[in-house]
């Protein structure tokens, strides 16, 4: 697969956390940084969506603020039409144990999620028009777009990691 956009979905408030989850520690690393590690590996270039953070490139959530994941995906997915690129590879901020050949585990012919995990995915940057229809229409759930636009569901060997909580991680 060639032109891949990795996104690394991080606009949400993290309520449950009670702190910024990006900047959380697992394995002696900020979780955003495990994230774009897993992701550079598989991607000409990655960009933060729905937060600015230093060192990296960002992307506001579109068309706005406060839409989930959704709004990260659909500035990604713009994004990486302005740039040529053919598909997006999404991971949230709060997913350190990514496999660095999850691109290929996705690939296929048609968008996919991790079954456990809708925001790990692969989108064609083709379904951008979609997903804006989709917003506009006020959908908000990201099963609900993955159904509507026939993504493949993929059950990963072992299940990803998902940091909603401090004790979601393990002691240091």
């Amino acid at each position: 697969m060639t032109n891949l956009l990795g996104a690394i979905l991080a606009g949400g408030q993290a309520r449950r956390f009670g702190s910024d989850k990006a900047q959380a520690m697992y394995e002696g690393e900020r979780l955003i940084d495990r994230v774009a590690a897993a992701l550079c590996v598989q991607c000409e270039s990655v960009v933060v969506c729905g937060r600015e953070e230093a060192g990296f490139t960002c992307i506001p959530d579109w068309p706005e603020a406060g839409l989930g994941p959704l709004g990260g995906l659909a500035a990604a997915l713009r994004h990486a039409a302005d740039g040529n690129f053919t598909h997006v590879l999404s991971a949230g901020v709060d997913v350190p144990d990514l496999p660095h050949d999850l691109a290929a585990i996705l690939a296929g012919e048609s968008a996919a999620i991790v079954e456990s995990q809708p925001v790990v995915g692969l989108w064609p940057v083709a379904k951008a028009s979609a997903l804006e229809a989709f917003l506009s229409g006020g959908g908000r759930s990201l099963y609900r777009f993955a159904d509507h636009i026939g993504a493949r569901q993929i059950e990963l060997q072992a299940p990803l990691m998902n940091v909603n909580r401090p004790e979601d991680l393990p002691p240091a």
